[in-house]
């Protein structure tokens, strides 16, 4: 089959934003009467999180005149086989080629609704690795606030888009405890980043980047900075105080001297 990327679509071809929103939900929805597990991920998942902070979100203009240009979702592997004849039914088509490169991690689909559909299995594995198990039945229809914040905080070069979606996020939610419309501090220990420094080092380094860029913004009030200051640093401080593992130590003596993450090719 012919792929057609989201990046070569005309911006008059492109579906407008509330397509894309509708289409996750629709997707979310028909998968689940059909007895499977999906979940929204990403940059959409954040804004539909986070609308009471439309405003915001908007006038940062993260992804300019395209505000979505695919759908990623994550879902259990032991449902893969379901969800593949799931998208199939409902007009996605994929190409062997990627099937035979990401079958087993992931699938991408093309030509629905929607131009591009990805589905994500068990974890999401890119610079680092931000594991679903037993997480996907706690919210609906995204995956719990945590693990879009993580999806984001693993990214080692990490770009505008991605630390304005953090900004709109953290401003929207109270960190906490659990899961209920607050940022679970947990899924530090559900990420393994106390055994592992690589995963730390790239959270923090990201963590500082979106207190940054927060104070920079002209579009956030005075109090919105500082509400996104106070989180961001109540993150760190608990990630700085929890004890780490042997491993953990071990390797930050090493530092960024060798590859702290594992690398990720652009398909």
């Amino acid at each position: 089959m012919t792929v057609r990327l989201p990046a070569d679509i005309p911006m008059e071809e492109c579906p407008k934003p509330e397509v894309f929103i509708d289409e996750a939900k629709v997707l979310v929805d028909e998968a689940a009467k059909k007895g499977l597990l999906l979940r929204i991920m990403g940059g959409m998942a954040i804004y539909m999180h986070s609308t009471e902070y439309e405003a915001l979100w908007r006038s940062l203009a993260r992804l300019g005149t395209k505000v979505f240009t695919d759908i990623d979702f994550v879902a259990y592997g032991k449902q893969r086989n379901e969800l593949y004849e799931f998208a199939q039914s409902r007009g996605y088509k994929t190409d062997p080629r990627f099937l035979y490169q990401f079958g087993k991690t992931r699938h991408i689909f093309f030509g629905g609704r929607v131009p591009m559909v990805e589905i994500f299995y068990d974890q999401l594995e890119m610079n680092h690795t931000v594991p679903y198990k037993g997480r996907l039945e706690v919210d609906f229809p995204t995956t719990p606030l945590a693990e879009l914040m993580m999806q984001k905080l693993q990214v080692v070069k990490i770009n505008e888009k991605d630390i304005k979606d953090l900004i709109v996020l953290i401003r929207a939610h109270e960190v906490g405890q659990d899961d209920k419309e607050k940022i679970n501090l947990a899924v530090f220990d559900f990420v393994d980043m106390f055994n592992d420094w690589g995963w730390y080092y790239t959270a923090t380094m990201n963590l500082n980047k979106v207190k940054k860029f927060a104070y920079e913004y002209p579009q956030l009030s005075q109090q919105d900075k500082q509400i996104v200051g106070e989180r961001v640093d109540r993150m760190l401080s608990h990630v700085d105080t929890k004890p780490k593992s042997f491993k953990w130590k071990m390797r930050a003596k090493m530092g960024t001297k060798t590859m702290w993450y594992n690398p990720v090719e652009d398909w």
